[in-house]
């Protein structure tokens, strides 16, 4: 597995690593990048306000309510989040086989990696989850166990929101990808062959 810095991303699909299967088939999805990323963005923030809708339920129901809580660590995980961004993509890079390219465009608030190797669907799928996984619901499990450790709630919801465009790739594959088929990816898009 080796990654290689695409370096950054301006905008142009063409521009990223691409291939080609004959009788491949296109995820279908959202192809304009604005509403691409309209989409994810609005899934992002109704993530995570149903996060912090469960972190103020977690904290009114614990013994003693919100007396005591320390809401400051909450605010400092919800920052912390954000040094997550490289990592998420580097958990990503970790389910490829191969060469994997990751782009960024931090204006845009951006980084993604991408690779062109086939993935069986179960694979695609672990790889689209595993950061959010790590980064998202485990510490957010930690809080709801332990909920005088609110820096855990804000750090892994904010961590789940980030994974709104994994999100959308896994309903995509599930929802779309038949038993046995292989994925791949190509450009800023998924597609799918037996």
């Amino acid at each position: 597995m080796k990654l290689t810095m695409g370096g950054r991303y301006k905008g142009d699909p063409s521009a990223l690593p691409a291939r080609q299967v004959e009788g491949a088939v296109k995820f279908k999805e959202i192809d304009d990048m604005t509403k691409l990323a309209a989409f994810a963005n609005g899934m992002a923030l109704g993530i995570l306000a149903l996060c912090l809708g469960a972190v103020a339920a977690r904290l009114f129901f614990r013994p003693g309510g919100f007396l005591g809580v320390k809401l400051m660590p909450l605010g400092w995980g919800l920052l912390a989040s954000n040094i997550t961004i490289i990592f998420h993509e580097l958990l990503h890079r970790l389910c490829f086989k191969g060469e994997v390219f990751l782009y960024s465009n931090l204006k845009q608030g951006m980084m993604f990696v991408t690779g062109t190797e086939d993935m069986s669907k179960t694979r695609f799928v672990f790889m689209s989850l595993l950061p959010n996984i790590v980064f998202g619901l485990i510490p957010f499990v930690i809080f709801m166990a332990r909920p005088q450790l609110t820096f855990f709630a804000g750090f892994g919801a904010a961590c789940l929101s980030m994974g709104a465009g994994d999100y959308y790739n896994v309903y995509n594959a599930i929802t779309q990808v038949p038993a046995g088929a292989k994925i791949f990816m190509s450009g800023m898009n998924s597609y799918w062959h037996i």
